[in-house]
């Protein structure tokens, strides 16, 4: 399935039916915004602020060398995946202390592209347990970093505790055919739970 973008890129299509939110998450400095960038067929909506050093000693900045920026409130963007769905991508904030952003930006999703780093792995579980506790389905992206180790899948879906059906691909989030395959993943994933849920 290839993207399908809009003639005008800044106005939806006639065609347009369907409209769908979908939560980007992860831990900080997973690669969110750069995934909404390289998605969005309009110009992003960010949130970022220079960090500061009220931030040192709450936010775990190991693993993040030379990131100086960070999402306070949220990243938007939007992307035609058909001539009748549109998707609207909503990317959180990483730390942990925007858990109740978190909670407010699930409200209406469908469902949430996790972000993953094979470096720290553990880093998730807060994002995951959230999802799970509001009923809200995933998949994992694990994005790629220069210097992540390659692990194998069964190891990764152990060590996130995944269920046999949920969705996990590795993806780079600065290739725009990488991040829509994971996109796609996810909503494939969806339109199964939906069809699954209305034959019931």
């Amino acid at each position: 399935m290839d993207s399908v973008p809009s003639p005008d890129p800044v106005y939806l299509s006639d065609t347009v039916t369907r409209a769908v939110k979908i939560v980007i998450t992860g831990h900080f400095g997973v690669g969110k915004t750069t995934l909404v960038n390289t998605l969005s067929e309009i110009r992003p909506l960010h949130t970022e602020e220079v960090m500061t050093q009220a931030g040192e000693g709450i936010d775990d900045l190991t693993g993040t060398q030379g990131k100086t920026t960070t999402t306070v409130a949220m990243d938007f963007g939007r992307l035609t995946v058909s001539d009748s769905l549109v998707l609207y991508l909503f990317g959180a904030p990483g730390q942990e202390r925007f858990m109740p952003l978190w909670k407010d930006m699930t409200q209406g999703a469908l469902g949430a592209l996790v972000l993953a780093d094979t470096r720290w792995l553990d880093r998730s579980f807060p994002v995951m347990d959230l999802l799970e506790e509001r009923g809200l389905a995933y998949a994992v992206a694990v994005n790629h970093f220069a210097d992540s180790p390659d692990v194998p899948e069964e190891e990764i879906r152990e060590a996130l505790d995944l269920l046999p059906e949920t969705p996990l691909v590795v993806c780079d989030a600065r290739d725009r055919a990488s991040a829509f395959r994971a996109l796609i993943a996810l909503v494939q994933y969806l339109l199964t739970r939906t069809t699954v849920q209305e034959a019931v």
